[in-house]
């Protein structure tokens, strides 16, 4: 995987990049409004995060966010005077998360979320998945696609395109499809209502990934045309299969137990079998969509935040306006 570091701070790259500790400076006077046993509730399994880690790199991230959604808000006021419309409700903000699997996007989302829910507007805030628009198993294992889930083509896009669509529009109680970890489906009829929020956060690993272009020149939208900002989780390849073959393996101990589990099967077998299974999966499926469809995404984000082999973010790289 090509380092970040491979970016130059320079006239040339898009970016600016700053260390942890640079980074943390910019949170300014932002408070701190989540305790330790709430951060212990959102991160996920085997990150790391805490109290510092909010300090050093959330609270300066929450208070660039805050500049970014009154600057939209303004703007469509400004827009709405210009056009002269009258529309009482606003374009929610929408921010994307992507990036690898077991990176650490899930936990990001969550923080965010909860960080963000407690600025002093009291802003609504919801999050949303792309995992509930995969297509059901029964779809993937028709199309010979299981060994492509999450892959580009295991997706609706048409569904998640018409959803975001609705979230810009502005449209009431539109329905996100609701997924399973444990089943390792989507759960036919249940759904996440979304109520014109002020904030969406949108989080997968390929949600920054483009399409082919037309020749005939019509519109093909891209689901990031919908993003007001977009970040990409990033680390070195090396860690990220580390953590995912760790986090397979602590799963085996906790949630494949359950007999509902997909990944059953694995709860039972010696840990050196089902080793070897995680490290095929990674192989497999999860290396090759990185290589293929996710790492190339990257330099399309407005934020990318880089972790270290602790899990922790140490690099913050900002796209340039």
């Amino acid at each position: 995987m090509e380092p970040l570091d491979h970016f130059r701070d320079d006239d040339f790259s898009p970016f600016r990049f700053f260390t942890a500790e640079q980074w943390s400076r910019f949170r300014a006077d932002t408070p701190l409004t989540l305790t330790e046993e709430e951060v212990r509730r959102l991160r996920s399994l085997n990150d790391p995060v805490d109290l510092d880690e909010i300090r050093r790199i959330y609270l300066s991230l929450s208070r660039l966010l805050s500049a970014h959604v009154e600057s939209s808000q303004l703007l469509f006021h400004q827009r709405k005077s210009f056009l002269n419309i009258d529309q009482a409700w606003k374009t929610p903000f929408i921010i994307g998360i992507a990036g690898s699997v077991a990176v650490g996007k899930s936990t990001t989302a969550r923080i965010l979320a909860e960080l963000l829910k407690r600025w002093p507007s009291s802003p609504k805030v919801d999050l949303v998945t792309t995992d509930g628009f995969l297509y059901p198993n029964e779809v993937l294992r028709r199309e010979d696609l299981m060994d492509r889930k999450g892959f580009p083509e295991s997706y609706d896009v048409g569904a998640v395109l018409r959803f975001l669509s609705d979230i810009k529009a502005g449209r009431p109680n539109v329905h996100a499809p609701s997924y399973s970890h444990l089943t390792y489906d989507v759960l036919p009829g249940e759904f996440t209502v979304v109520d014109r929020p002020d904030i969406l956060i949108f989080e997968g690993i390929n949600v920054l990934q483009v399409r082919d272009l037309p020749e005939d020149g019509k519109i093909v939208p891209f689901v990031s045309d919908f993003f007001d900002f977009a970040i990409y989780i990033d680390a070195e390849e090396a860690d990220i299969h580390h953590w995912y073959v760790e986090r397979f393996m602590r799963l085996r101990e906790t949630a494949f137990r359950d007999p509902e589990s997909f990944f059953h099967r694995y709860a039972a077998i010696q840990p050196d079998a089902a080793r070897a299974v995680a490290e095929s999966l990674w192989e497999n499926i999860n290396l090759k969509n990185l290589h293929d469809n996710i790492l190339p995404t990257r330099p399309r984000a407005d934020l990318i935040l880089r972790k270290g082999r602790d899990h922790l973010i140490n690099r913050v790289a900002l796209r340039k306006l």
